[in-house]
């Protein structure tokens, strides 16, 4: 009997849909650590007007690496990040554990640089040593973990949008206050760098994508919604237009404020808070110091939650018989772990550890998703015809379509 590919039109994506998944994007990106300015600081203000640029490329990579994952994850139907990965490195499947490895060290450094920045927050706003905050911040995460995870997994939504809103109109304020013109600042500097920083530029556009990418398996999760390519392009469009505005304000109000937040000792770490005292306004820096600490404890706690989810279930955690026992020991090993790397301070965990993972995510995520994977995906939707939608190729018998001319749903078959 001989079969052929009917094609099927799927309704175009709407833009609420694709504004949905792009949101989630942004929230994960746009969150307590981008908050805290360390990341812009660290990765574009020292490259002047080729840290703008820089900025822009690397929410371009980051967006259409996710574009392509979440092309590859819904047109084959997979259920998981391992079979994502399997599917990209085919036939090396067994590569999948580099990002493994990238995904768990990556996790472990967010969750130390968490409890770093909300230590940072405390010496700023009580005067507390930073020890001693790291290891009230980490003895308070690991009770919220254990004892208030579901409360803090519902609110982290709320503290994240808090956050972003305190600390978008941070920036927009510093841009117009600042005593130095943005355009006087990099008119500046461009005429005394040139284009000497451009190369430097494209490399930590590549680091930041990279380390970004740890937020793949959130994306792919969320957007199995797009049914499309087409739908894919248009939420991480979406997604890149928000990230990169918000990135590239930060960027904007730091340069512009470079010349003070370095000149306070430690105003390097927390630069839009160092930036928002300089500016006086009292209110604004209370409220910013508030969400940035709840924003940043709940990363600690949702991302330490589902480390326990996953690891708990480890042969060698499998003669202890109480659950809530089993997960307080994980929960306090991966506690004690993170807190040990806080001790190296958040500009380093930024510069290093999300550098170096940074690095890894380009071999392992970046680089393969946007070569062999766009290839993968075009020869893959051509030869099962899926241009129009994911689930528009649909094998039927030529009998069956002179019985039956009516289209038969996909659940049927």
């Amino acid at each position: 009997m001989k079969t052929r590919t009917q094609t099927r039109t799927i309704p175009k994506t709407p833009f609420f849909a694709a504004f949905s998944v792009g949101a989630v994007l942004f929230s994960a990106h746009a969150g307590g650590g981008f908050a805290t300015g360390n990341q812009a600081n660290t990765y574009y203000v020292g490259l002047g007007w080729a840290g703008i640029v820089s900025a822009i490329v690397a929410m371009l990579l980051l967006t259409l690496t996710m574009r392509e994952a979440m092309i590859m994850y819904n047109s084959r139907g997979l259920t998981s990040y391992k079979q994502l990965f399997e599917t990209l490195y085919h036939p090396f499947d067994k590569i999948e554990w580099l990002f493994e490895i990238f995904f768990y060290i990556m996790v472990l450094m967010a969750v130390a640089a968490a409890i770093s920045g909300a230590a940072s927050a405390l010496r700023s706003y009580f005067g507390v040593n930073y020890y001693l905050g790291v290891v009230a911040v980490g003895c308070l995460v690991l009770l919220l973990t254990i004892f208030g995870a579901g409360i803090v997994r519902a609110a982290s939504t709320y503290m994240g949008i808090a956050i972003l809103v305190t600390a978008i109109t941070i920036y927009a304020i510093g841009i117009f206050k600042s005593e130095s013109p943005l355009f006087t600042v990099l008119s500046a500097d461009f005429r005394t760098t040139g284009f000497a920083n451009v190369p430097k530029a494209i490399f930590n556009a590549f680091t930041y994508a990279g380390f970004q990418c740890v937020t793949l398996p959130t994306m792919i999760a969320c957007g199995t919604t797009m049914r499309s390519k087409q739908g894919c392009a248009k939420a991480m469009w979406i997604s890149f237009a928000m990230n990169a505005v918000a990135l590239v304000l930060s960027v904007f109000m730091l340069i512009c404020w470079r010349g003070v937040y370095t000149a306070v000792d430690g105003g390097t770490t927390i630069p839009t808070l160092t930036v928002c005292n300089a500016m006086g306004i009292r209110a604004l820096t209370a409220v910013y110091g508030v969400c940035l600490m709840l924003c940043l404890i709940s990363t600690g706690v949702t991302t330490i939650f589902g480390f326990v989810a996953r690891f708990e279930k480890l042969p060698m955690f499998r003669g202890i018989q109480s659950a809530p026992v089993r997960s307080a020991i994980v929960s306090a090993f991966i506690i004690i772990l993170s807190m040990s790397i806080s001790m190296a301070g958040l500009t380093n965990i930024i510069k290093y550890g999300y550098g170096y993972c940074g690095y890894l995510g380009i071999a392992v995520v970046v680089v393969p998703f946007l070569t062999v994977g766009v290839y993968k995906n075009r020869k893959y939707i051509r030869e099962h015809g899926l241009a129009q939608g994911f689930a528009a190729a649909q094998p039927e018998t030529e009998a069956a379509e002179a019985a039956a001319p009516a289209a038969v749903p996909a659940a049927a078959k």
